[in-house]
C-alpha cells in the first residue's frame, strides 16, 4: 500500500470512528444525524484537497480544506481522548447516558474553541518577542546588537501580500542591526507566490538580510526560491559564513541548508564545518540552522549560538507534545554543552491557519555580554 492511500484510508478510518463514537450521544435526531455526516464526508473530501494544495490553488478550496482539517484534527484527538474516558467509566460501572452525551457536547465546545480563538491568533500579525542572549566572547561595540529573527512564514495558500505586509512593516520599525531568517519562507514555486512574497524584499536592517533553507524550500523549488532571495537583496547562507563588522567590533554569521536538504540536492547537504571553514575563533559564532536538530553537528563545529524554527512551537494544542518525537526541544533558549540554541515558534504557520497555546513571533534578540 503505498504512502497516498494509506494516509487516504486512515483518514476515513478517523471519520468513520468520530461519527460513530460522537453522533448518536448528541441526540440530533434523523436530519441533524444526517447533516452531521455529511459534514463528516465533506470534511474527508476537503482535507484531501488540504494535504495536496499549494501557493497557487484555488483561494476558497485551499482555506475550506486546510480549516477543515484543522477542525478535524481537534476533533479527532477530542474524541479519543473521550472514548477511552467512556471505557474507563465502563470499567469502573459509572457509565451512563447523561455522562455519554454531557462528554459528546464538550468535544463539540472543546473544537470550537480551539477553532476560533485558533485562526484570531494565527491571523494575527506576529507580537514581537523580546529575547536577551547573553554571550561569553562578545566584544563590547557588540553589547545590545539586535537580530530580528523570523522563520516558518509559509507564504502559500492561506498567507498572502497583506500578511505579509504588515510583518514587514512591524519588523522595519524595530531598525535592527541585522534580519536573520531561518527557513520555510515558502509553500509553492515562485511562479505561484512572486507578488505575495515581494514585500520581503523591503526588509532594512543596518548589516542586511541574511536567509537559510528550509525543508520547504525543498518541495517549492529550491535553487528558483534561492536566485528570488538574492534578486530581491537577502543574502543566502548555504554552507557558508560571513564576517560582521559593527563599531569596530566583529561576529560571524554563518548558515547551513536545511537539514534534509540531502535528500532533494545532494549538493546541498547540511554541513557547519563547511559553513565556518576559515572563521575567526575568537569572535561570537552565531549559526541559523533551520532544524533545531542540527545542534550537534554546530557545537561540534564551534557555534556559540545557533537561532532556529522549524517546530512552530506545535502551533495548536496537542501537536507541541508530538514535536519532540523529531527534534530536541520545541521552542525558547535552550542549551548544547557550551552552546545556546533558540527555536522561534515561527513567524506564519503552515496547514490550518490555526495557532492555539503556541502564538507566532518576531523575535528581537540583544546580545549582551556574559562574564561567565
Amino acid at each position: 500500500m503505498n504512502r497516498r492511500l494509506l494516509v487516504g484510508v486512515l483518514l476515513i478510518g478517523l471519520h468513520v470512528f468520530v461519527g460513530v463514537t460522537l453522533i448518536p450521544d448528541l441526540s440530533l435526531g434523523l436530519l441533524g444525524s444526517a447533516l452531521a455526516w455529511g459534514y463528516l464526508t465533506l470534511s474527508a473530501v476537503l482535507m484531501r484537497y488540504g494535504v495536496l494544495v499549494r501557493g497557487g490553488g484555488n483561494a476558497l478550496l485551499a482555506w475550506s480544506g486546510l480549516l477543515a482539517m484543522g477542525i478535524f484534527s481537534s476533533l479527532a484527538i477530542f474524541s479519543l481522548v473521550r472514548a477511552f474516558v467512556l471505557a474507563l467509566a465502563s470499567l469502573l460501572s459509572s457509565e451512563s447516558a447523561e455522562l455519554a452525551q454531557g462528554s459528546a457536547l464538550a468535544v463539540i465546545a472543546a473544537v470550537l474553541v480551539v477553532t476560533l480563538f485558533g485562526v484570531i491568533n494565527a491571523r494575527r500579525t506576529a507580537a514581537i518577542a523580546e529575547r536577551t542572549i547573553a554571550l561569553r566572547n562578545l566584544p563590547t561595540a557588540l553589547q545590545g546588537f539586535s537580530i530580528v529573527q523570523l522563520t516558518d512564514i509559509h507564504v502559500g495558500p492561506t498567507i498572502k501580500q497583506g500578511y505579509i505586509d504588515a510583518v514587514v512593516k512591524r519588523v522595519n520599525s524595530l531598525s535592527p542591526d541585522l534580519i536573520v531568517i531561518t527557513g520555510d519562507l515558502v509553500d509553492g514555486s515562485v511562479a505561484e507566490l512572486a507578488d505575495d512574497f515581494a514585500p520581503l524584499g523591503q526588509l532594512r536592517a543596518r548589516h542586511g538580510v541574511y536567509v537559510v533553507t528550509g525543508n520547504h524550500e525543498y518541495y517549492a523549488g529550491a535553487d528558483s526560491w534561492i536566485a528570488e532571495f538574492e534578486r530581491l537583496g537577502m543574502k543566502v547562507l548555504l554552507n557558508r559564513h560571513v564576517v560582521l563588522e559593527h563599531d569596530g567590533g566583529r561576529m560571524v554569521l554563518a548558515g547551513i541548508a536545511d537539514y534534509s536538504a540531502e535528500l532533494f540536492r545532494p549538493s546541498h547537504k547540511s554541513d557547519p564545518v563547511a559553513a565556518l571553514a576559515g572563521a575567526p575563533v575568537d569572535v561570537p559564532r552565531i549559526l541559523l540552522a533551520h532544524q533545531p536538530r542540527s545542534a550537534k553537528a554546530a557545537l561540534a563545529a564551534g557555534c556559540d549560538l545557533q537561532l532556529s524554527g522549524h517546530t512552530h512551537g506545535g502551533q495548536f494544542w496537542p501537536w507541541m507534545h508530538f514535536v519532540r518525537w523529531q527534534q530536541p526541544w520545541v521552542a525558547g533558549l535552550q542549551h548544547a554543552g557550551g552552546m545556546q540554541i533558540y527555536i522561534s515558534r515561527g513567524t506564519g504557520y503552515w496547514g490550518p491557519p490555526l495557532r492555539f497555546g503556541a502564538p507566532s513571533e518576531i523575535t528581537r534578540i540583544q546580545l549582551s555580554f556574559s562574564g561567565a
